[in-house]
Protein backbone atom coordinates (compact mmCIF):
# COMPACT_ATOMS: atom_id res chain seq x y z
CA UNK A 1 0.00 0.00 0.00
CA UNK A 2 1.45 3.13 -0.98
CA UNK A 3 1.27 6.63 0.88
CA UNK A 4 -1.36 7.69 -0.64
CA UNK A 5 -3.78 4.90 -0.13
CA UNK A 6 -2.50 4.85 3.48
CA UNK A 7 -4.00 8.40 3.94
CA UNK A 8 -7.28 7.89 2.31
CA UNK A 9 -7.27 4.55 4.54
CA UNK A 10 -6.32 6.02 7.40
CA UNK A 11 -9.23 8.78 7.22
CA UNK A 12 -11.91 6.43 6.48
CA UNK A 13 -10.40 4.61 9.75
CA UNK A 14 -10.77 7.49 12.15
CA UNK A 15 -13.92 8.40 10.69
CA UNK A 16 -15.48 4.73 11.57
CA UNK A 17 -13.64 4.87 15.32
CA UNK A 18 -15.31 8.65 15.92
CA UNK A 19 -18.75 7.32 14.54
CA UNK A 20 -18.54 4.21 16.42
CA UNK A 21 -17.34 5.57 19.80
CA UNK A 22 -19.99 8.47 19.42
CA UNK A 23 -22.50 6.47 18.33
CA UNK A 24 -24.43 5.20 21.51
CA UNK A 25 -23.94 8.44 23.56
CA UNK A 26 -25.58 10.03 20.04
CA UNK A 27 -27.98 8.00 19.88
CA UNK A 28 -29.30 8.07 23.71
CA UNK A 29 -28.91 11.56 24.05
CA UNK A 30 -30.90 12.37 20.51
CA UNK A 31 -33.50 9.66 20.27
CA UNK A 32 -35.92 9.77 17.70
CA UNK A 33 -33.71 12.04 15.75
CA UNK A 34 -31.87 11.04 12.41
CA UNK A 35 -28.21 12.33 11.73
CA UNK A 36 -29.51 14.26 8.89
CA UNK A 37 -32.31 15.96 11.06
CA UNK A 38 -29.54 16.98 13.53
CA UNK A 39 -27.09 18.13 11.18
CA UNK A 40 -29.71 20.11 9.30
CA UNK A 41 -30.82 21.86 12.58
CA UNK A 42 -26.97 23.00 13.19
CA UNK A 43 -26.54 23.88 9.77
CA UNK A 44 -29.33 26.54 10.11
CA UNK A 45 -28.69 27.30 13.47
CA UNK A 46 -24.84 28.21 12.43
CA UNK A 47 -25.92 30.11 9.23
CA UNK A 48 -28.48 32.78 9.36
CA UNK A 49 -30.93 32.85 6.20
CA UNK A 50 -30.53 29.34 5.41
CA UNK A 51 -32.89 28.06 2.64
CA UNK A 52 -33.43 24.85 0.93
CA UNK A 53 -30.66 25.61 -1.83
CA UNK A 54 -27.86 26.64 0.84
CA UNK A 55 -28.84 23.44 2.42
CA UNK A 56 -29.08 21.37 -0.38
CA UNK A 57 -25.32 22.65 -1.47
CA UNK A 58 -23.80 22.39 1.84
CA UNK A 59 -25.00 18.17 2.23
CA UNK A 60 -24.44 17.54 -1.40
CA UNK A 61 -28.36 16.19 -1.63
CA UNK A 62 -31.07 17.43 -3.77
CA UNK A 63 -33.17 20.53 -3.48
CA UNK A 64 -35.95 17.73 -3.21
CA UNK A 65 -34.75 15.80 -0.40
CA UNK A 66 -34.06 18.78 1.74
CA UNK A 67 -37.39 20.02 1.30
CA UNK A 68 -38.57 17.01 2.71
CA UNK A 69 -36.52 16.58 5.58
CA UNK A 70 -36.92 20.63 6.45
CA UNK A 71 -40.46 19.53 6.44
CA UNK A 72 -40.05 16.96 8.85
CA UNK A 73 -38.51 19.33 10.89
CA UNK A 74 -41.17 21.64 11.10
CA UNK A 75 -44.15 19.07 11.56
CA UNK A 76 -41.80 18.01 14.37
CA UNK A 77 -41.82 21.65 15.59
CA UNK A 78 -37.85 22.02 15.48
CA UNK A 79 -37.60 24.51 12.58
CA UNK A 80 -39.78 27.10 11.33
CA UNK A 81 -39.78 29.16 8.09
CA UNK A 82 -39.83 32.77 7.58
CA UNK A 83 -39.77 35.50 4.37
CA UNK A 84 -38.25 38.75 4.77
CA UNK A 85 -40.25 41.48 3.98
CA UNK A 86 -37.83 42.58 0.72
CA UNK A 87 -37.85 38.68 -0.63
CA UNK A 88 -41.32 37.58 -0.36
CA UNK A 89 -40.35 34.54 -2.91
CA UNK A 90 -37.23 32.95 -1.03
CA UNK A 91 -38.21 30.54 2.01
CA UNK A 92 -35.80 30.72 5.07
CA UNK A 93 -35.29 28.76 8.07
CA UNK A 94 -34.76 29.03 11.98
CA UNK A 95 -34.85 27.05 14.70
CA UNK A 96 -37.45 27.26 17.11
CA UNK A 97 -37.44 27.16 21.00
CA UNK A 98 -37.67 22.90 20.53
CA UNK A 99 -34.82 22.67 18.23
CA UNK A 100 -32.75 24.77 19.79
CA UNK A 101 -33.02 22.39 22.55
CA UNK A 102 -31.67 19.67 20.31
CA UNK A 103 -29.23 21.72 19.06
CA UNK A 104 -27.85 22.84 22.44
CA UNK A 105 -27.68 18.65 23.35
CA UNK A 106 -25.74 18.02 19.81
CA UNK A 107 -23.27 20.96 20.62
CA UNK A 108 -22.74 19.89 24.22
CA UNK A 109 -21.64 15.89 23.22
CA UNK A 110 -19.16 17.60 20.22
CA UNK A 111 -17.57 19.54 23.30
CA UNK A 112 -17.74 15.93 25.63
CA UNK A 113 -15.69 14.23 22.70
CA UNK A 114 -13.56 16.92 21.98
CA UNK A 115 -12.93 16.92 25.47
CA UNK A 116 -11.94 13.44 25.46
CA UNK A 117 -9.59 13.39 22.64
CA UNK A 118 -7.80 16.63 23.88
CA UNK A 119 -5.05 14.60 25.21
CA UNK A 120 -3.65 13.89 21.37
CA UNK A 121 -4.34 17.47 20.40
CA UNK A 122 -2.60 18.96 22.50
CA UNK A 123 0.28 16.87 21.65
CA UNK A 124 0.21 18.43 17.73
CA UNK A 125 2.51 21.30 17.28
CA UNK A 126 0.98 24.00 15.60
CA UNK A 127 3.42 23.58 12.22
CA UNK A 128 1.87 19.52 12.28
CA UNK A 129 -1.56 21.66 12.51
CA UNK A 130 -1.17 24.26 9.67
CA UNK A 131 0.40 20.89 7.59
CA UNK A 132 -2.85 18.92 7.89
CA UNK A 133 -5.09 21.88 7.55
CA UNK A 134 -3.34 22.57 4.45
CA UNK A 135 -3.57 19.12 3.13
CA UNK A 136 -7.34 19.08 4.15
CA UNK A 137 -7.84 22.43 2.25
CA UNK A 138 -5.98 21.21 -0.76
CA UNK A 139 -7.76 18.21 -0.92
CA UNK A 140 -11.62 19.15 -0.16
CA UNK A 141 -11.01 21.70 -3.11
CA UNK A 142 -9.83 19.08 -5.55
CA UNK A 143 -13.09 17.14 -4.40
CA UNK A 144 -15.08 20.19 -4.92
CA UNK A 145 -13.77 20.61 -8.73
CA UNK A 146 -14.87 16.72 -8.96
CA UNK A 147 -18.43 17.51 -8.34
CA UNK A 148 -18.41 20.66 -10.09
CA UNK A 149 -17.49 18.08 -13.09
CA UNK A 150 -19.89 15.75 -12.09
CA UNK A 151 -22.84 18.29 -12.05
CA UNK A 152 -22.01 19.30 -15.67
CA UNK A 153 -21.42 15.88 -16.93
CA UNK A 154 -25.19 15.05 -15.08
CA UNK A 155 -27.32 18.45 -16.11
CA UNK A 156 -26.28 17.46 -20.11
CA UNK A 157 -27.70 13.99 -19.37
Amino acid sequence: MNKEEQVIMGFRDLYNKIVWLNKDKMEESLKGFKSSEVHCIEYIEKNVDSNVTKLAEYFYMTRGAISKLTKKLIKKGLIESYQKSDNKKEIYFRLTEQGKVIYKIHEDLHKEFQERDKAVFDKITEEQFDSMLSFVEKYSKHLDQEIKKMDIYNKSE
